[in-house]
């Protein structure tokens, strides 16, 4: 296992700091994944974040073409099923960035057999307001109608025009997504954290995950604080990512 360390670093660390690395169960969790000894690794019941998504961004790194990951939720509530992005990555996006998490967001929606209406959230909805904000979510848009044309991608849009038929028939009659949205992309990880802990805590939505997409094996991070429920229902996770990869 240093041995393969020592490969995948190329020398950007000594045999001794990789011998170090590898005492660490993020670390050691991560090689395992890398090795394809272990098809997936859940981790971070008792360590931050960064902790978790470190070694897997320096080992396992991102997808080819993916250049960042992202932290989404499933929201779930009987029947209902939507998947909320980035919630947990992120600080601030630039328009490359929400239009990957985008793609990626409808890539985590198919793995829970969702077929993927994505929503790019402002507080515009077709140009109703100006500003830097509003032309960072068209941009998005666009690139990402352009990097995956058979995705239903659609944007700008406000959450009420995204969600709810009546509102979209008037806010954004020629959509086809506004009305029936089941992915929606928060422009930045404030208002994305915020708007799944309003579902969660109002909506009485369950709020499965983060899921941490773009690498290229799954590594899924638990809140700190997690039950044993928990730690389960993000462990099926992982395996259906690592079935789908």
């Amino acid at each position: 296992m240093l041995d393969a360390l020592e490969e995948r670093r190329h020398g950007k660390n000594t045999r001794e700091e990789l011998a170090e690395w590898l005492k660490d169960v993020n670390y050691f969790g991560t090689m395992l994944v890398y090795m394809d000894q272990a098809d997936g690794m859940v981790s971070g019941a008792i360590h931050p974040t960064g902790d978790t998504v470190r070694p897997a961004l320096q080992i396992i790194k991102t997808k080819p073409g993916v250049k960042r990951i992202s932290g989404a939720f499933v929201m779930q509530k009987d029947q209902e099923r939507y998947v909320f992005a980035d919630c947990a990555i992120n600080i601030e996006l630039d328009a490359a960035g929400m239009a990957e998490v985008g793609i990626e967001s409808a890539n985590t929606a198919k793995v829970f057999g969702i077929d993927p209406k994505v929503a790019m959230l402002s507080f515009s909805t077709k140009g109703s307001a100006k500003g830097d904000m509003v032309t960072k979510v068209q941009e998005a848009t666009k690139l990402a109608q352009e990097q995956a044309p058979d995705l239903a991608i659609d944007g700008e849009l406000q959450f009420d025009a995204a969600f709810v038929p009546t509102v979209a028939k008037t806010k954004a009659p020629d959509s086809k997504v506004a009305g029936h949205a089941n992915v929606f992309v928060f422009p930045e990880l404030q208002s994305g954290n915020i708007g799944y802990k309003i579902a969660q805590r109002f909506g009485g939505f369950e709020a499965i995950g983060p899921i941490l997409q773009g690498l290229n094996k799954p590594v899924s991070d638990l809140s700190r604080g997690c039950n044993e429920e928990d730690v389960y229902k993000v462990a099926i996770i992982t395996a259906a990512q690592s079935m789908d990869n």
